[in-house]
């Protein structure tokens, strides 16, 4: 949405974009507790933590907000996995480039060591493990998830080397269950499930989208209770249908968003159409 679209709310950046500042991102309860848990003991003793749910559900912003959280902190070494349905080969090329290493497939114990060895380094320089994220966790082929789980302890599997926050849907947690990935699933020390959000969740976000955005009242109040009820319990559903609303205003130079609007794109709600039934 360009410049002028935004003036004619008095909008800073578009609500309901999927790149929105780190400051108009929308943090519950739960998902505070979870980065606690990752920043007081995960990077500090290492090992594995799993966000799951439902696409739309909010799993990849958890991580983006993550990384933004622990990029703050000092000393702190992150790398994100962006081609999780990579054979072995292409893991350890790109956990090369994440940790600086120049690293030869063909030679996998030659990796494997360098590997160990830098973030050695850095957990005795440092006391804390470098962070490993990894976004689409589904996608990621069993010996690839076996061999990450080998490379990150040590001394017996009495030390580990490397945190690991995994997020995916349902079919990670299937997966999980393996019986050759049932080692790695005992190891998952914290985990944070992404449930279908309630009605007085879904309001909390779109209300923070709008308020950090820099227009409170850009919709009325019923459309936004009509948003939350046909939302299906999805934040993505909540914030697509929310910007095709502010894309057709702004076309028309609407003063306001109302339950007009979404009547003229979406039709009658299935309540209404109940009652004129």
């Amino acid at each position: 949405m360009n410049k002028n679209l935004l003036s004619l709310y008095g909008l800073k950046w578009n609500p309901f974009s999927a790149e929105l500042p780190i400051e108009a991102v929308h943090v519950t309860a739960k998902v505070e507790q979870f980065y606690w848990r990752i920043e007081q003991t995960l990077i500090r003793e290492g090992g594995f933590a799993m966000v799951t749910g439902e696409p739309g559900s909010g799993k990849s912003v958890v991580l983006r907000l993550l990384a933004e959280r622990l990029g703050k902190l000092q000393d702190i070494n992150i790398g994100a996995i962006v081609h999780p349905s990579g054979n072995l080969a292409d893991f350890y090329r790109e956990m090369g480039d994440l940790f600086g290493i120049e690293l030869k497939p063909h030679n996998r114990w030659g990796g494997f060591k360098a590997l160990r060895e830098r973030w050695l380094t850095h957990l005795e320089g440092t006391f804390l493990r470098p962070v490993l994220l990894i976004d689409e966790a589904q996608e990621m082929q069993p010996a690839v998830l076996s061999e990450l789980r080998l490379l990150s302890s040590m001394q017996f599997d009495s030390r580990t080397l490397l945190s690991v926050v995994f997020a995916g849907d349902h079919r990670l947690t299937h997966k999980l269950r393996r019986d050759e990935l049932l080692p790695l699933g005992s190891r998952i020390r914290s985990r944070l499930i992404m449930e279908y959000a309630d009605r007085g969740e879904l309001m909390d976000c779109l209300k923070h989208l709008l308020s950090t955005a820099g227009n409170a009242n850009l919709m009325t109040n019923e459309l936004m209770q009509t948003l939350c009820d046909h939302a299906l319990g999805n934040y993505r559903v909540l914030t697509s249908m929310a910007a095709e609303l502010l894309a057709t205003a702004a076309f028309k130079e609407l003063p306001q968003l109302d339950e007009k609007l979404y009547l003229d794109i979406f039709g009658a709600p299935a309540s209404k159409a109940r009652k004129t039934a």
